[in-house]
């Protein structure tokens, strides 16, 4: 018979539940001699700041299948630290101050990991990039649960869940998430559902709609408490809510926009509630503008050769005024100029002047 493996001393190990914890026990690495049988290991509330590569690996962490890393101090999960561990399926990240998240932290040839929590731990862009590049290099094909929950999320990286083919749950709720243009779900067939709660979305396009309404696996979206803004742009989504059971909460969705819409109901929001009926042409109304403004100018011309018309004998009279006397001021010139031309009439003239 083989001796009972050592459990390290900050932790406590129960071999029949292939359990180790090491929790609240400030830690500053990971102990190095954890007995072989662990299959859940919980490292959590420690000052752990960086996971290396080689802090966990294989053999002695062969069989593990869950690792649970919240609430530490980690800022950093360096290039191969989770990439000698093939029994994997669950790691937790949780409330983790982020930094830096090497796209191979999982090593060349990828993870069998299937769930992954980042709970408030992707609140740094670096972080957040990292991730993104992880992800779409595909290291990650077999994950299935993905929360991004608490992050303060205002814009996703563009294909971030593309080489997501398994994923079947997401959770990006609590954020604040204004909108999900560049955001493609095109490649989660197995998708089945989808937290969008408590974030910023004031409308969601057509593009967006069209693409959860191809997932056939797709039957749970929740939506509630966002900013939505009940404009003429969210007539597709709500007839999108009329007409679809995907979303489960939305008997409770309601308008936080504008103010005199506040609290109305998405479902009883009719067109006409939205003066959406004529659709906005901006070329015909650009021509409108031109027609309008060419009257305006006719008639205007009209008025002035109406009052031109009107005051005919007035405006003659003044014209005879000025011509006369121009003609008399034409005639000063001229006759100044054949004095100045006759030196006789010079001599006379200045003789006239003594």
């Amino acid at each position: 018979a083989q001796p009972p493996a050592a459990c390290p001393a900050p932790c406590e190990c129960s071999e029949a539940a292939k359990t180790v914890k090491c929790v609240n026990r400030n830690l500053t690495e990971v102990p190095p001699e954890l007995p072989p049988y662990v299959r859940n290991l919980f490292i959590t509330g420690n000052r752990l700041s960086r996971l290396l590569a080689g802090a966990l690996a294989a053999p002695r962490l062969a069989e593990l299948a869950a690792l649970n890393l919240s609430s530490n101090h980690l800022c950093a999960v360096e290039a191969g630290a989770l990439a000698e561990l093939p029994a994997l399926r669950q790691l937790d990240l949780s409330g983790n101050p982020l930094g830096e998240l090497s796209p191979l932290a999982f090593g060349e040839a990828g993870s069998p990991l299937e769930e992954l929590a980042l709970r408030g731990a992707m609140r740094k862009r670096s972080a957040l990039r990292g991730l993104a590049a992880l992800l779409r290099a595909g290291a990650l094909r077999n994950l299935s649960r993905l929360e991004l929950a608490d992050n303060g999320l205002v814009l996703l990286p563009a294909d971030m869940l593309g080489a997501l083919p398994a994923l079947r749950h997401l959770d990006l709720s609590n954020n604040s998430l204004v909108g999900l243009r560049n955001v493609s779900f095109q490649g989660l067939v197995r998708l089945r559902s989808l937290n969008l709660s408590d974030n910023s979305l004031g409308v969601l396009g057509n593009g967006t709609l069209a693409q959860w309404r191809s997932l056939p696996a797709l039957r749970h979206i929740t939506l509630g408490r966002n900013t939505w803004v009940c404009d003429c742009a969210i007539e597709d989504l709500v007839a999108w809510l009329k007409e679809s059971d995907q979303v489960e909460d939305k008997e409770a969705l309601t308008c936080a926009f504008p103010e005199k819409m506040a609290g109305r109901a998405l479902l009883k929001i009719n067109a006409s509630d939205l003066n959406c009926s004529v659709p906005v042409d901006v070329p015909s109304q650009l021509q409108t503008s031109y027609v309008f403004l060419g009257i305006v100018l006719a008639l205007i011309g009209a008025i002035f050769l109406l009052v031109l018309y009107l005051n005919r004998k007035g405006i003659k009279k003044w014209m005879h005024n000025i011509r006369d006397a121009c003609r008399d001021h034409m005639e000063g010139y001229h006759y100044r100029y054949e004095i100045n031309a006759d030196p006789r009439l010079t001599n006379l003239s200045s003789n006239s002047d003594v």
